[in-house]
């Protein structure tokens, strides 16, 4: 009995040492397996044609890391990149000719004059170990002071490239429009401003924006028929936000938020809802702190199939958002404090869930189903 005991239990440290931690889920059973460490935190990840990875660090380094976890730094990334509090090395999309041109997209934070930066694109071709051809198709207008709420998360479709522009700690820019900042922008994939966007005869908003009133969107993902475009975005203390992006629309912040002043508690704007002024359909009071972003296409997940996963730096969670008609059902928090931070949630070409964690260590994980 004691003999039996104890092989039990060695073989299951064994599988949490080796072959990974399993987890039960209110769905599925699954095995979350390390792929890579020692990345300084990852912040994007995308998966190339040939199943290697692209990570982009905030630390201003892009690898490539294969199935079997080896890194490979890429050269040639944009020169004035500065990696300062929240701004980096930030969001990587893939063209969608990706196949016959190697072009990629490069969100980062790029610096200008009096220690100001903004949130800028680059376009690229991978070559290799290499990015050639490199330019900055978008800059964030205008730079701004500060070391926080860059946004920078990318989406590529056939025809148009959603950038997400944080309110650079200067919430009052996200209502005005004459400016990037607590926006959403839309471009051609040159980078200009997308021929269908929603301001382009109003001279008094830059014809780029798309919506605005955000505070610092972190996530970004399209409904599985294309329809809807989810983002969700940080609040202050508490009002963290799940958003169905509608062209034109404003969505509310500073005026209206579910959130409060750090430390103080007290309102900002003018409460939680007003007139001409989006409702979020998610929110999070206390705050998640959510951060990347996947609608589950399910041919591994099949349970999942359509939900929506985040992380959550605050809590070190990966959070399922049961989604029934474009509406949030309920939500189910899996993996609580067992990671730490997760950074981006990405389902790759086999229906495997990647996971980054965000520290000094971060890792890629890997999750795959059991039942």
């Amino acid at each position: 009995m004691i003999k039996s005991f104890l092989i039990a239990a060695a073989l299951t440290a064994l599988s949490t040492s080796v072959f990974g931690d399993v987890i039960q889920s209110d769905k599925h059973t699954f095995k979350v397996d390390t792929v890579a460490s020692g990345l300084n935190h990852p912040w994007s990840l995308v998966f190339l044609p040939d199943g290697d990875m692209l990570v982009s660090e905030r630390n201003g380094q892009l690898v490539k890391i294969n199935q079997s976890g080896t890194k490979t730094a890429i050269d040639g990334l944009p020169e004035n990149l500065v990696a300062r509090g929240q701004g980096g090395l930030l969001g990587l999309a893939l063209a969608p000719d990706f196949e016959q041109t190697g072009t990629i997209y490069i969100a980062f934070s790029e610096s200008g004059e009096y220690r100001k930066s903004g949130t800028s694109v680059a376009k690229g071709t991978l070559s290799g170990t290499t990015l050639t051809n490199i330019q900055t198709i978008f800059r964030q207008f205008p730079k701004l002071g500060g070391v926080r709420h860059f946004g920078g998360r990318l989406l590529v479709t056939d025809d148009a490239l959603y950038v997400a522009l944080g309110d650079r700690g200067n919430q009052d820019k996200a209502q005005q429009n004459n400016s990037h900042a607590g926006t959403l922008v839309r471009l051609n994939l040159d980078g200009t401003a997308h021929a269908g966007n929603p301001f382009l005869e109003d001279a008094d908003v830059l014809p780029e924006i798309y919506s605005f009133g955000h505070r610092n969107i972190q996530g970004m993902t399209l409904s599985n028929d294309g329809n809807i475009l989810w983002t969700h975005e940080h609040g202050p203390q508490g009002g963290d936000e799940l958003n169905a992006i509608k062209p034109s629309t404003n969505y509310g912040w500073p005026t209206i938020t579910y959130g409060v002043n750090y430390g103080i508690g007290t309102s900002i704007g003018i409460g939680t809802k007003a007139e001409g002024m989006e409702q979020p359909r998610h929110y999070w009071v206390p705050s998640v702190a959510p951060s990347g972003m996947e609608m589950v296409k399910g041919s591994q997940f099949t349970q999942w199939t359509g939900d929506i996963l985040l992380g959550s730096l605050k809590f070190g969670l990966l959070i399922r958002l049961d989604m029934e008609d474009g509406k949030v059902v309920s939500e189910e928090r899996i993996l609580e404090g067992m990671y730490g931070r997760i950074r981006d949630v990405v389902e790759a070409p086999d229906g495997s869930l990647f996971l980054l964690t965000d520290s000094a260590n971060g890792k890629v994980l890997r999750l795959t189903t059991l039942n």
